[in-house]
This record gives C-alpha cells, sequence and structure tokens, in this order.
C-alpha cells in the first residue's frame, strides 16, 4: 500500500496562515502588487488621503433627512436629545461633504491631464475604500481613466469602493505594506481632512520628506487651509523648536480643486514631464 503525496510547503494553507509563513506573507504583499502594477504599466501616482467617514453632498442630504423623519415621527414636543445630537452631527456632515466634492472634481482634473500625456501618466491611488477615498476613484473613474485602490482589512468602515477597475483593486493585511505602496510610486499626495488614519499618513510621508529618506521629489497638498489650521497649529511647532521653520515649506495649503490641480500640474511637469 503506497503511501498518498505530501503537501507541498508552498501549497500548505496551514503553514501559510501560521506565524512561522509571515516574512512569505509580507513579500506576498510586496511581489505581487508590484507585478500587477508593471502589468498595467503604473510607474507614477498622485496619493489621495482623507476620512472613510465623509460622504458625497447628496448622500448627507439624504441622512439629515433621515433625521428630520425620525423627529417627526417620534410625535413629542420636545425633540429627544439623541435626534438632536443627530442632527447636528448630519448638518456637519453636509458641510464637510464638501471635501468630497472638492475630491472627485480634483481628481478628474488631474485624470484627464494625465490621459493628454505622452510621456508618462500620473495615476490616481487611493486607499479604495468610502470617503475621500471613494471621490478620488470616481473622480478618475468621470474622467474615463484607471486608478488604484489600496484596500486594508479592517473590520469596520473599510470597504471597496465601486469605482476601482478590478486589476487594480488590492486588499493588504499589513499596514506597513500598504504604506510602501502609497508612497513608492508616489510624486504627489493630496491630504483631506481626516481622522487617525488621515493623520498618521501624513506625518509619516511628512517625516521621510524631512528626513531625506525618499530619493525623489515628492510634491504633498494639504487640502482644506482652515481644517487644518484648527487641527495642527504647524506655525506653534516651529516657534516651540520642535520642527524647523523651514519644514513648514513642506506641503502646499490648496483650498480650491483648481488652485491644487494648477499647483500639482506645474509641479510635476517641471520636476517629471522637463526632465
Amino acid at each position: 500500500m503506497s503511501a498518498s503525496n505530501p503537501t507541498k510547503a508552498y501549497k500548505d494553507i496551514e503553514f501559510l496562515n501560521s506565524p512561522d509563513a509571515r516574512t512569505i506573507r509580507l513579500l506576498a504583499e510586496y511581489l505581487e502588487p508590484q507585478r500587477r502594477l508593471r502589468q498595467n504599466r503604473v510607474k507614477d501616482t498622485i496619493v489621495f488621503f482623507g476620512s472613510a467617514r465623509l460622504r458625497a453632498r447628496e448622500d448627507a442630504l439624504g441622512d439629515k433627512q433621515e433625521v428630520i423623519d425620525a423627529i417627526q415621527r417620534s410625535g413629542k414636543e420636545k425633540t429627544p436629545k439623541n435626534l438632536l445630537d443627530q442632527l447636528q452631527q448630519a448638518e456637519t456632515m453636509i458641510e464637510m461633504s464638501r471635501y468630497y466634492e472638492d475630491a472627485v472634481e480634483l481628481a478628474r482634473l488631474l485624470s484627464e491631464w494625465s490621459l493628454t500625456l505622452n510621456k508618462r501618466r500620473f495615476v490616481i491611488c487611493s486607499g479604495g475604500g468610502p470617503g475621500i477615498m471613494e471621490a478620488a476613484n470616481r473622480g478618475a473613474h468621470i474622467a474615463g481613466a484607471k486608478s488604484i485602490g489600496l484596500n486594508i482589512s479592517l473590520p469596520f468602515e473599510q470597504y471597496a469602493n465601486p469605482y476601482i477597475p478590478p486589476e487594480l483593486n488590492f486588499e493588504f493585511h499589513y499596514f506597513f505594506m500598504r504604506k510602501f505602496w502609497f508612497v513608492y510610486p508616489a510624486k504627489a499626495l493630496v491630504v483631506f481632512p481626516g481622522g487617525f488614519g488621515t493623520m498618521d499618513e501624513l506625518m509619516e510621508v511628512l517625516t521621510l520628506v524631512q528626513t531625506e529618506k525618499l530619493r525623489k521629489e515628492v510634491f504633498i497638498v494639504l487640502y482644506g487651509g482652515d481644517f487644518w489650521k484648527s487641527i495642527i497649529n504647524f506655525d506653534e511647532l516651529a516657534k516651540k523648536g520642535v520642527i524647523s521653520p523651514a519644514d513648514r515649506q513642506l506641503f502646499k495649503t490648496c483650498n480650491t480643486p483648481k488652485e491644487a490641480f494648477n499647483y500639482l500640474k506645474r509641479k510635476l511637469t517641471d520636476r517629471y514631464l522637463n526632465e
């Protein structure tokens, strides 16, 4: 009676998912995206960062209407506090929805410009999920251009938006490998309002640029001057001596899609298209 053939190590799913094979999984999250980007001739990207929680204006208005309907259904003379809180939050999300709309427009403008280029293309790249990420991929889709989504497996908020072509829709397990693919092909980054994840990504890239760990020039746009000024006081950081005054020149603050587009088009053309 002959013994059955043993399973090859690279086909052993239990082994591949074990702690012993972690380095193999890490390497896979480096090599597989590298192969797919090469197959799709992607060398240069413009990365959009921003909150997954921001909504398109139409959706934000719909959310507010749902709260108003709930208030009317309550039938109480005095609106319950939880509904008042929801109404206030809905109003805030309507106000913040302008950043979603601006991200769509900026991604559209950049994608349309990129499609006119013969020498090299700048492909829109996002975290692949909802909110600002969706807006970036949506703008590229409207322009008729492909874009990239670098998703990450999370217990909430993260799911692939419908505007990413399948061949450029990625799913990561390791945050730092995802960050690597954000930065490695990037020639520009646009940072829209966001929370912990957005600020983590912003600060990591600023640190890499400040410490000259990148061998290329990356143009960083902080989108929404009023928002970022209220969240991070770069002037005070310089005043307190924890950053250099010159570090405030590592990024450009823009407030409209046209302003950001003109800045990035000029910088990318001078640095990468006139070589």
